[in-house]
């Protein structure tokens, strides 16, 4: 699908115009954090997502820390938000 840049910025702006006070109810403070939030937040909800990740990043402040992280170990961290293999193996 090919969208001209026009047409992006015309539907850019009725978002806007429609949800002005949109915003990610995720927390996080690095585009990583973000990412490995989102994929936690698959078959969960925020609320679970935002009790799991002060503890999963304070454990793993970073990309190479996550992607070194003892697989089974990051698993036990993220258990609760439900299918954690995969998730641990996506954020690796």
């Amino acid at each position: 699908m090919n969208i001209d840049p026009d047409t992006v910025q015309i539907i850019l702006q009725r978002l806007h115009e429609a949800y002005p006070d949109a915003c990610c109810e995720l927390d996080y403070e690095t585009p990583i954090q973000l990412l490995t939030a989102v994929i936690l937040s698959a078959q969960c909800t925020d609320v679970r997502v935002n009790q799991v990740t002060p503890v999963l990043f304070e454990k793993y402040p970073d990309a190479a820390a996550l992607a070194g992280a003892d697989r089974a170990e990051l698993e036990e961290t993220i258990r609760s938000t439900g299918f954690f293999r995969q998730k641990a193996r996506f954020i690796q």
